[in-house]
């Protein structure tokens, strides 16, 4: 058994959902090393976000610093735009994470990711940034998305 089959087995055996892990992209993480993300639910990629539902996202990652903080800022980036993604609570010390954030240790960042009713149905990619007390970027990574209604 490999190292990721290893660590999916323990997550699942932990509580955390068992679906396939997200497909993203590194887009910058300075300080951690993404070893997991995933969407609860997404039975397929992209993937699907109906308007009007909340999406948990889980980011499993290992701290290459110390941060007494942590500040995630979320986009959906349109034809290469980003527009601002709202999220219910931007203090990652709230989301899963025992702060302060302590070198060489793995966290599980968890938060939700609502889709609102009057978001257009369009296909997308989410770029999340988790910001430590340096406003660096813990991690930053991307996913595609399509939103439906």
């Amino acid at each position: 058994m490999g190292l990721q089959t290893g660590v999916i087995v323990v997550l699942c055996l932990m509580g955390f959902t068992c679906a396939d892990p997200v497909k993203f992209k590194d887009c910058g993480s300075e300080s951690a090393k993404v070893v997991m993300v995933d969407i609860n639910p997404c039975p397929v990629q992209p993937c699907q976000l109906k308007k009007g539902d909340s999406y948990g996202v889980n980011v499993t990652f290992t701290s290459d610093v110390q941060s007494q903080t942590s500040t995630a800022v979320v986009h959906g980036v349109i034809a290469g735009v980003p527009v601002p993604f709202p999220i219910p609570n931007e203090d990652g010390c709230k989301s899963g994470i025992q702060c302060p954030i302590q070198q060489q240790q793995t966290y599980h960042y968890v938060n939700s990711l609502p889709v609102k009713s009057e978001y257009p149905a369009i296909r997308l990619v989410v770029e999340w940034e988790l910001r430590d007390d340096n406003k660096k970027d813990l991690f930053c990574i991307r996913f595609p998305v399509q939103i439906v209604s």
